[in-house]
């Protein structure tokens, strides 16, 4: 007899509660079914929020700013000392290599914390004085003060990196929080709540809710009125909709949504490093990373030369299990999502492209026939208007086009709906300063990509976000500034 799956519950009030409808969290690696998810209600989301509303009242708002960093840092500690557990749940839910879980998504949860910790530790506030009228002496100083309850809603394709880039900050500034990871990717979200629980965080600071987006927890959660900020990681059309219920009760939102990443590649680049870096912004993590680079210009002098390494560089991608020697890529996060992968391989065949390598699904000869991978693929010979150049499709593909001039090339990246990042390699640091500054993107990379400085801002223009996240940026998002005026 086989045993019971797993029951991933929602976290509320410091308790981990169950409920009555659950949805199954299906493998992309294999297709079977890994644990069932409990569905939040309409009643349990609202719980989850007035916890919150409430732990805004209890001890939490009593802890000073080096208590909530202390406390930031036992949460890194905790993730630290099971670390090997989120890297499996990271793994199993996403199918993502097991050295990058290791390497970049449970190692920058942890490092989320504590850089958090740190900043928030270290802030300053403004300090102004000056002579009144009268002759009395006026001092004026801003202090942080915490929204109250803030939503966090974060995706699939990062699941822990991304989720501990929002608490962070968020308890750092003294909120409580209400999450909703994605349904694809539950169970490192429950995990860290079994953290938050371990580490002694008041009840109700941290709640995690399971469900989906419409009709279900992440509507319930973005429409009730007592949740005063909303922060979303996602596509646009979602972030659109979030908005729109922000805006009853005029509530701050963070979003960071899709993106259609350019990388520019000029003919006196490095040649070598400029191969190996778009073929790792167009393949890591199968494409899906709001980062990847899916539009690649190519100074023409090297574009021939430059579109056969790619193609070879991809073809030596190793797909596989998880914790193969060597892999570079697993699946997609789920069939549907392949579905939708699979169509723009059929859309760009449609609309005349010029298949170098890929566009079909891999064999395997095993289990991993169930799952949801796709080979890399690289197109040419589409127009700058055709929908697989102009549409975020979110799986491992590019399209290179030549390029003749900075000014041509410019225009090219910025014709978009999107503005999020661009990746620039040459070794003219003058041009790369200059043309940086002309791209409408919320980062531009030069001779690397994916490279952060947390204390730095971050987020898009455009289709691809509103507002900044980061360092000092993060802190001003997740707290109220306030004016204290004393006259002496």
């Amino acid at each position: 007899m086989s045993s019971p799956l797993p029951l991933l519950r929602n976290y509320v009030a410091g308790e981990f509660v169950a409920s009555e409808k659950t949805f199954p969290n299906v493998s992309p690696i294999d297709g079977r079914t890994l644990s069932q998810v409990c569905e939040a209600t309409a009643a349990l989301v609202d719980r989850a929020v007035a916890a919150a509303k409430s732990a805004q009242e209890g001890p939490w708002a009593e802890f000073s700013v080096s208590q909530r960093a202390d406390m930031l840092m036992r949460i890194a500690d905790g993730i630290e000392r099971r670390f090997e557990e989120f890297v499996a749940a990271e793994v199993a839910d996403t199918g993502r290599p097991v050295q990058q879980a290791r390497t970049l998504d449970i190692a920058r949860g942890v490092h989320n914390f504590r850089t958090f910790a740190e900043l928030v530790r270290q802030s300053g506030s403004e300090f102004f004085e000056m002579r009144a009228a009268d002759g009395s002496d006026v001092f004026s100083y801003t202090v942080r003060k915490p929204h109250g309850v803030v939503a966090i809603i974060s995706p699939w394709n990062l699941p822990m990196l991304l989720l501990t880039w929002k608490v962070a900050p968020a308890l750092a500034c003294g909120n409580s929080v209400v999450i909703k990871p994605s349904e694809d990717s539950p169970s490192s979200a429950t995990l860290l709540a079994e953290v938050m629980h371990e580490a002694g965080l008041p009840a109700g600071v941290f709640n995690l809710v399971h469900g989906f987006g419409p009709n279900s927890a992440g509507e319930f959660l973005t429409r009730n009125p007592d949740v005063d900020a909303i922060t979303f990681t996602g596509e646009s059309r979602t972030g659109a909709t979030i908005m729109k219920a922000a805006a009853e009760g005029v509530r701050d939102v963070s979003f960071e949504l899709g993106g259609k990443n350019a990388a520019v590649v000029f003919a006196d680049c490095d040649f070598d490093a400029a191969v190996a870096g778009v073929l790792r912004s167009s393949f890591t993590n199968s494409g899906q990373v709001c980062l990847c680079s899916e539009r690649v210009y190519v100074e023409r002098p090297i574009y021939e030369r430059f579109v056969a390494a790619m193609k070879a560089g991809a073809e030596q991608l190793k797909i596989g299990y998880p914790d193969e020697d060597g892999v570079n890529m697993g699946s997609l996060i789920s069939h549907k999502h392949r579905d939708k992968v699979l169509g723009y391989f059929e859309l760009a065949r449609s609309e005349g492209a010029n298949e170098i390598t890929g566009g079909g699904v891999p064999v395997f000869g095993d289990e991993r026939d169930n799952g949801a991978y796709v080979q890399p693929t690289i197109w040419t010979g589409l127009s700058d208007d055709a929908r697989c150049v102009r549409e975020e499709v979110f799986g491992p593909v590019c399209h290179i086009a030549p390029f003749d001039t900075e000014d041509e090339v410019i225009r090219r990246v910025n014709d978009s709906a999107y503005g999020l990042a661009t990746a620039l390699w040459t070794r003219d640091l003058k041009r790369a300063h200059k043309v940086s500054r002309r791209f409408h993107v919320g980062m531009v990379w030069v001779n690397t990509w994916f490279l952060r400085d947390l204390r730095t801002p971050f987020g898009g223009a455009r289709l691809s976000g509103l507002g900044r996240e980061g360092g000092r940026h993060s802190l001003d998002f997740y707290s109220e500034i306030s004016t204290i005026c004393v006259n002496a």
